[in-house]
């Protein structure tokens, strides 16, 4: 059966899947509330343009009877007056087409927003293959559309009737009534029968969209296999990360070959952790870490460090502290203010006893508060 195909469908639809459906004319739509919609604005309308129409339906009816005489004057005179009576009605009924469109429009931009697509109007041949169709008749789907549509048949027609019932009593009267009094009552007696099916209807609608919707979201769901394929055309090929991962190594390279000899201290802890860091009392309200590495990228660090001349202090503590805890371009949080106070005063005090340019690579000892 149709349903087969969704046995193994478990994971939510991706973004992209949404999209790739949504071209495809797939929305989860209801014509149910379509339905509803058209036919209670068109109730509304026939409410509030409805005895402007009478009037002018009844003038159109006075004109045919007034020229009755020019049907019999031959054809010509029939096709032109057949021709102007056409287009005066015409001319009435137009707001009330009008409008039904705008509301119909409307409607569908509500549910699904705006969304064209000419996939959906191309022939699918598939469709002609018996067997396809065979599935589709028995399918799950088509079950519970058999089963709404009774439903609402019952549902509407047992309004319907009720409502007749109803106004039965109301237009008992009408048989000593004037021809004008026997039309007012009878429109509002049909007004008050269409809005109760109107509002049955709107109920059935709702339950309608809530399926659509459901069925909607079931169809676009998507295996397991197919959410790791579209991961990996996210992700990109192993290939293609790789790369960008070598581009990003050397971007990094390149800031640090020009961060690290702006440094003021390289704190190591000392074999696999560097961290540069740099501070600026007129510009910097703490000392900024400028650049951080491990293994190979801190080998790199003190290596440049050393050609430019920065000093290179080991603080184990404080360089794993401000390893795992500030991102490059972040100045030191409080809690390492004093270890961070502690290491430039000592770089402070050995630049004031060492000629500038020179290397120095001591150890100190110092704990990270």
């Amino acid at each position: 059966m149709a349903e087969d195909s969704y046995q193994e469908r478990t994971e939510q639809a991706t973004p992209r899947r949404r999209e790739e459906a949504r071209k495809k004319g797939q929305v989860a739509r209801s014509m149910e509330l379509n339905s509803f919609a058209i036919l209670f604005f068109g109730v509304l309308i026939l409410l509030f343009a409805g005895p402007t129409m009478v009037r002018e339906m009844a003038q159109v009816t006075r004109e045919l009877l007034t020229n009755v005489t020019a049907i019999a004057g031959g054809v010509e005179n029939y096709n032109r007056l057949l021709i102007h009576l056409s287009l005066r009605c015409l001319v009435i009924l137009a707001p009330v087409f009008v409008a039904l469109i705008c509301v119909g429009l409307l409607i569908n931009v509500a549910q699904v927003g705006f969304s064209a697509s000419a996939e959906v109007l191309q022939p699918k041949f598939d469709k002609l293959n018996i067997v396809n169709g065979l599935q589709r008749l028995i399918s799950r789907r088509s079950l519970i559309e058999l089963v709404r549509d009774l439903l609402k048949l019952v549902i509407i027609g047992w309004v319907a009737w009720y409502a007749v019932r109803v106004e039965l009593d109301r237009l008992i009267v009408l048989t000593d009534a004037e021809p004008a009094g026997i039309l007012t009552i009878t429109a509002w007696a049909l007004f008050r029968v269409s809005i109760k099916v109107v509002l049955a209807l709107l109920l059935l609608a709702l339950f309608d969209y809530a399926f659509q919707r459901w069925e909607y979201e079931r169809s676009i769901r998507m295996t397991k296999q197919e959410l790791k394929e579209e991961y990996k055309l996210y992700e990109g090929s192993p290939q293609m990360k790789s790369r960008i991962r070598q581009v990003q190594r050397e971007l990094s390279r390149m800031r640090m070959s020009k961060e690290i000899p702006k440094a003021d201290v390289v704190v190591t802890n000392p074999t696999s952790l560097a961290v540069a860091l740099k501070y600026d009392s007129e510009t910097m309200s703490a000392p900024t870490v400028v650049a951080k590495g491990a293994r190979l990228i801190a080998d790199r660090i003190k290596e440049l460090a050393r050609d430019a001349g920065v000093p290179i202090v080991e603080n184990k503590p404080l360089a794993r502290a401000l390893y795992a805890s500030v991102e490059i371009g972040a100045v030191v949080p409080a809690e390492l203010y004093k270890a961070t106070a502690e290491v430039l005063a000592y770089v402070y005090r050995l630049r004031g006893q060492t000629a500038p340019g020179a290397t120095a690579e001591v150890a100190t000892e110092g704990q990270a508060t």
